[in-house]
Parts: C-alpha cells; structure tokens; sequence
C-alpha cells in the first residue's frame, strides 16, 4: 500500500496527515517540489532479470529521462533468502546504509518494480514518510534531508536514475532524527 505520513519533526506523535489516497499524496508531495507517479507494474518484476525489466520499462524510463540527464540506469535488488544463513547479515547491513539522515548532490529518482521501502523527507518543521510500493516513482530533489528504510525484511526491485555514477553516494548529516520516528515496519502496522 503507497502511504503517505507527515508528522512533525519535533516528534512523530503529532501526525498531520496519513494517507493512502494517491491525489491527496500527488498534491501534497508536489507542494514541497516532490514528484510521485505511478507506471504499470510488471507482472512478477521480482524474478525478471535486470536487462529484461529495463527493456519492459525502456518507455517509460525514456520518457523520464527524455532530455538525456540521466546517464546512469541501474536495478537495485534485494530479495529474502532464508537458505543462506548469511543473508539476514546482508539485509540489515543494507537497511543500515541508508537510516541516518543525509542528502544527495542530485535528485534522488527511484522506481518500485516491485516490494516497498519507504522514504522520511525531513522537510523543516515536518517529517513526511513515503511508502512506495510496485509501481511508485518518487523524485527527491537534490540537497532534500532524508532516510530510507527498506524494513525488517528488505524486499523490492527498484529502478534508480543518476546523472553521476557515484550520485547515490549520501552527505550524512549527523542527525539522529530518524531514530525518532517510526519504521516501515510500525507504519505499516499502525491503524
């Protein structure tokens, strides 16, 4: 479920709006400059190989990308695998990565072919989390203070978009905000 959450950054207690209406969530992301949209989803994107879910989606990243600022199209995955006694090392170093507060040089554009992970946009006086989910794209702009968390159990298939190869790399701020606010996990499970 694509959820939008927006508390107030001196605590989440004080939540302002919660959401799952994708207008209500169009509209208030575009009032801070954040672009949502939706794309179809391909049907079972998690087990279809990277070339092969660029090439579905080559219209769409096309037009997206159509005056050419985006030199490097990738696929971020990372899938549950219970049979590898390693992997719930790998997840939470991967959850980890990305918990802290921080910004990116450029716009931080993220397509879900499929699973979720949900974005903290800490946008002055308020903190607005973003669940996406299959077939969300969420443009962050570039210098915006933010965290992503991909949950418990990371599970998802995005398209990521950077004018630079290394514009995933984040400026960490110090922060300790995010420990604050709830999880993907607790905001999914929220009433």
């Amino acid at each position: 479920m694509t959820l939008l959450q927006v508390m107030a950054a001196a605590g989440p207690g004080d939540i302002r709006v919660r959401t799952t209406d994708e207008a209500a969530i169009t509209a208030e992301l575009a009032e801070h400059g954040i672009a949502f949209d939706r794309w179809p989803v391909v049907e079972r994107a998690e087990s279809v190989d990277s070339d092969e879910l660029l090439a579905r989606y080559a219209d769409e990243v096309a037009a997206l990308n159509e005056s050419g600022r985006y030199e490097h199209i990738d696929i971020a995955r990372i899938h549950p695998n219970d049979a590898d006694p390693a992997w719930a090392e790998v997840a939470a170093g991967a959850r980890a990565k990305f918990l802290d507060e921080h910004r990116h040089a450029e716009d931080e554009v993220r397509f879900f072919a499929a699973g979720r992970g949900c974005f903290y946009l800490h946008l002055g006086e308020e903190v607005l989390a973003v669940v996406c989910e299959a077939g969300d794209l969420l443009s962050v702009p570039a210098g915006t203070l933010h965290w992503f968390d991909m949950g418990t159990r990371p599970d998802f298939v995005a398209i990521r978009f950077f004018e630079e190869a290394d514009g995933w790399v984040g400026d960490f701020t110090g922060a300790k905000i995010s420990r604050d606010f709830p999880s993907l996990d607790e905001l999914l499970t929220a009433p």
